[in-house]
This record gives structure tokens, sequence and C-alpha cells, in this order.
């Protein structure tokens, strides 16, 4: 089944285009990177998939539907520096707000509600850490954390955005595991990313943005120097690796 289909995507902000006419197709189960260069359009297009911004023209269908009609299979882990890390919250406090849009208004949580938050906090290996407060985690930590709200909304398509981003290799060994054990599930998982390296030796697909959509595929064919100077325009460090990628990058996008 297909998880996402995006047809002919205009979208952007103040009569602005961030994204222009972008079309592909995501199959169920799939973990995917998202990748270019800053300004590329990455963050609208999840923004777009989960229905908080409007597209200009075109059409976005998740699981076949339109996308208010699957609210709740569609989960969103945003940027870390996006988050208040001050906020007097536990980890077990941020994991039950996946429960809200099934909860609805005025309903305390019940059993299920709890069995679910549970569920995602041992997928995530963070049982430990449920009653710790979220501005005493680690880097690696919070990411989970916000995954595991995810997991706690029961959604099936995650759309993950730089979840990677500024961690060490021990903590980023962890959430690719976590990554390889969410798709073991089922789940189709959308991740913007700059780490050409990683969805180089451990995605399925790779979906290369600069407005436009430049490439759309499998990383070990469209991971070419000539593909990969189209999307950054030149701001790569084209390195060749064993399997014939390249990859690597002067800076970092948005």
């Amino acid at each position: 089944m297909t998880a996402v289909a995006v047809r002919d995507l205009w979208a952007g902000y103040n009569g602005t285009a961030a994204l222009e006419g972008i079309s592909f197709e995501l199959p169920e189960g799939a973990l995917v990177g998202l990748a270019g260069p800053n300004g590329s359009g990455k963050t609208t297009l999840l923004r777009a998939l989960l229905g908080l911004v409007r597209p200009w023209r075109g059409q976005v269908a998740i699981f076949g539907r339109r996308t208010g009609e699957v609210r709740t299979r569609v989960a969103y882990a945003p940027q870390i520096d996006h988050v208040d890390w001050e906020f007097p919250a536990t980890v077990g406090d941020v994991a039950m707000m996946g429960r809200y849009g099934r909860l609805g208004l005025f309903r305390r949580p019940g059993a299920a509600d709890r069995a679910a938050v549970a569920r995602a906090l041992e997928e995530t290996r963070l049982t430990e850490l449920a009653r710790r407060q979220i501005g005493e985690l680690s880097g690696g930590q919070q990411r989970r954390m916000l995954i595991a709200r995810a997991l706690a909304q029961e959604a099936d398509l995650l759309l993950l955005d730089e979840p990677m981003a500024g961690l060490d290799a021990g903590s980023q060994h962890d959430l690719l595991s976590l990554f390889e054990r969410l798709r073991g599930l089922g789940k189709t998982l959308l991740v913007a990313t700059h780490d050409l390296s990683c969805v180089a030796a451990c995605f399925d697909l790779a979906l290369l943005l600069n407005r436009k959509l430049v490439a759309f595929g499998p990383p070990n064919e469209i991971f070419t120097p000539e593909i990969l100077t189209e999307a950054y325009a030149g701001h790569l460090l084209l390195l060749p690796t064993e399997g014939g990628v390249y990859v690597g990058h002067h800076g970092h996008g948005g």
C-alpha cells in the first residue's frame, strides 16, 4: 500500500514558493531520508503532509485519504530547538501527549492510553526514565522521547525533523536501531536529515529536494556526483565510497 502520495504540490509562504511541483509516492513500511540544502523546502513538505500548510496547487494523500481524515495516523517529531526544555514535564507526561488526539476534550487517560504510553516508552528504551524531567535528558534521549510521543499516538506514518542533528556516534547508532525496529513494526518513516552518509548506509529510499524534486529512489542509485551537485548547488564535498556512492557536505542546511 502507498503511505504517501504527493501530486504536483506547490506550497509556500507570503507569495514565495517553497515547493514547486513536487510529486512522489512513499511505500508503506519504508525508511526514507529527506535531504536538501538550507531553504530547500524540507520542513515545508513535512508541514504539508501534516495538513499544517495549505497547498497552492496539487494533492496530498496519506494512506489514500486526505490529510484531515487521517490525523491520528500521522505523527510529527520536531527539531529539538523548537521544544521548551525548561517546561516542568516528565518523559511520561510528554509521551502521554501523544494520546490527546484520541482522547478528545475533557477525557482522562484510561487503561488503553496508559498501555500505549508504556509500549512507546519500552520501544524507545525510556521506561526507566518515565519520571525524569525533560530538561535532564541527553540529546539522544530527547530525540527518543519525541518519537515515544509519536508512538503513543499509535501513528503509522512518522515525520521526523532533523532527529540526528548534533548526536554523537553512540546516540546516532541507538536512534538508527530504533528506526530499524519501527520499520519492522510496519511504520513508515520520513526523516529530514543532513547526514547523507547515514542515509546511504541505512535508509531504503532518499528524497532530494531543492524546492523542486531533484531525485527520488534508492540512495545508491541517486547519490551520484551529478545529482548531488544539482541538489546542493556545489555546496557538497563529493567523496567516493566503496559502493560508488558520493556523500559529504560543507555545511548544514535547513
